[in-house]
């Protein structure tokens, strides 16, 4: 009789078992997915960009319930970057060219490009420094500096040792200090360079100035002697679902408030 109960239970529970392997788990396995928060936009901005973005990230997922990463580096490290297979999202580009870059590449969705923002070319010094200058064709810029370094981003690749060039070669002086550059890899670090006292002059953004206690504006540059400061946003070639939400999200009236309190400018027309 033992010997047939201990047959019976066995056979009961080998029949039961699939029964249970598939219902359970099944419905944990069915909801999982619905459930699951979709991942973080991956967002490459221009380093100008550090402070205003910070509080623009979290305003868009405050609002989407999307979360984002930010990551900051020279426009030009960042769109090599992406023409080199790094994950992104979106792209923000400090200047139009690198965009086009990209653009010309077909690496973005040139239908979701657009300008959102405008700056402004400041020359400063450390904080405590008393120097005075107006900017004007052929101000004595090598005077100032002596044998100090004018910190700026590289003229050669970064937006603004790109800008700073063209408004000194437009302002005929370019010549006289381009032995003096310190070509620093992004904006934030030019300004760092002026911070520390270790550059007397540089040639950054107005809002990296402003964000920088250890520094002051000496003079701005004339919105004439250099192209206009523009920076376009886009989606990439690989952007998942609701990059796209996030580049319009750069235009709206709460991005513009946090941008607008930063010093950046509305993209000029």
């Amino acid at each position: 009789m033992k010997r047939s109960h201990l047959i019976r239970t066995l056979l009961t529970t080998l029949l039961l078992a699939p029964a249970l392997l598939c219902t359970a788990p099944a419905t944990s396995l069915a909801q999982s997915p619905a459930g699951a928060s979709p991942p973080d936009l991956i967002v490459l901005a221009a380093s100008s960009l550090t402070d205003a973005l910070n509080e623009v990230g979290p305003a868009f997922t405050s609002a989407t319930h999307r979360g984002v990463k930010l990551s900051y580096a020279a426009s030009s490290a960042l769109a090599r970057q992406i023409e080199g297979g790094a994950p992104a999202d979106v792209f923000v580009s400090a200047d139009t060219e690198w965009m086009d870059y990209l653009q010309t590449r077909k690496l973005i969705d040139s239908g979701s490009r657009r300008n959102i923002l405008g700056n402004r070319l400041v020359l400063i010094s450390p904080a405590d420094s008393t120097v005075s200058i107006t900017i004007a064709p052929h101000f004595a810029l090598a005077k100032l500096l002596g044998d100090g370094r004018l910190a700026t981003g590289n003229p050669d690749s970064v937006p603004v040792g790109k800008y700073a060039k063209e408004a000194l070669t437009h302002l005929g002086v370019w010549s006289e200090v381009q032995d003096k550059v310190a070509a620093a890899d992004n904006v934030r670090a030019a300004l760092a360079l002026v911070a520390r006292g270790e550059a007397p002059l540089g040639i950054v953004y107005r809002t990296d100035a402003l964000v920088e206690k250890k520094v002051r504006i000496v003079a701005t540059f004339p919105e004439s002697s250099h192209g206009p400061i523009t920076y376009p946003a886009a989606t990439t070639l690989q952007a998942r679902d609701g990059a796209a939400d996030f580049v319009k999200f750069l235009l709206s009236p709460p991005a513009r408030t946090i941008f607008a309190r930063y010093g950046f400018d509305p993209a000029p027309k």
